[in-house]
């Protein structure tokens, strides 16, 4: 299995008996662990299974890139965005990268993830943050976050998920972004009749679209191509809902 990001740096140094995981094995690792999640009925179990075996140094997490999302910070920069003191919330943020990029545009950020290992290791790679970091389910999160953030970022972590529950998760994203406020989705693409073997899962434009609704708007759906990455199509989804 070759379909998640290029690694950049592990939680810990990641060793075998003999020597260190690469990071082919960290994808196949990750990817048995996945199916055997979903085939035992717990679609989103396999996560704290990899975060917890990342820092007990059995592996590395395959999509841990040491930085932000490139397609983040690159939408970030277009629009000059700033938090002003807004509230912000981060998706499945993993070992936090993009929690902390937010932070520093001057959002009030709330970051969570499903894995409290992750939670755990985020913590202790940003001692020191800003940010809120706290386990959480995106199938039902606080009922105190409905429409609770000006900014809502979702990266990567949809297309981690099989449908179902990916249309619930959806469903639920949307709920979090306040009056006026932008939720931002990034995933990588594929036609409707492209079939992918998951995780993860490239999305439709059709996924894409269906994320709007209930007072939530399309702004802004780019199609981007990156030549440099396992695959190089991507969505970059922008929304907003009216005051």
């Amino acid at each position: 299995m070759s379909s998640w990001l290029p690694r950049a740096n592990p939680i810990e140094p990641a060793r075998t008996i003999e020597n260190v995981t690469q990071p082919q094995d960290a994808e196949e690792i990750a990817g048995r662990m996945a199916a055997e999640s979903i085939a035992a009925g717990d679609p989103t179990g396999w996560f704290e299974r990899l975060y917890a075996a990342a820092a007990a140094g059995q592996t590395t997490v395959p999509w841990d890139r040491g930085a932000p999302s490139a397609s983040l910070t690159q939408w970030a920069a277009a629009r000059g965005l700033q938090g002003t003191g807004r509230r912000a919330l981060v998706v499945g943020c993993g070992l936090g990268d993009d929690a902390e990029f937010v932070a520093g545009l001057g959002f009030q950020t709330t970051a969570f993830d499903i894995s409290p290992s992750a939670i755990t290791a985020a913590r202790r790679r940003f001692p020191a943050s800003a940010v809120r970091y706290q386990t959480a389910d995106l199938l039902d999160p606080p009922a105190a976050w409905q429409q609770a953030f000006d900014l809502v970022v979702e990266s990567l972590t949809l297309q981690a998920l099989p449908d179902p529950p990916r249309r619930d998760a959806g469903a639920r994203l949307r709920e979090l972004v306040a009056p006026g406020g932008t939720l931002i989705v990034m995933a990588r693409a594929r036609e409707p009749d492209q079939a992918v073997q998951g995780p993860p899962w490239a999305l439709t434009r059709a996924e894409i679209d269906a994320l709007a609704g209930d007072g939530l708007e399309p702004v802004r759906i780019e199609e981007l191509n990156d030549p440099q990455m396992p695959w190089p199509r991507r969505w970059r989804a922008e929304f907003r809902r009216g005051m």
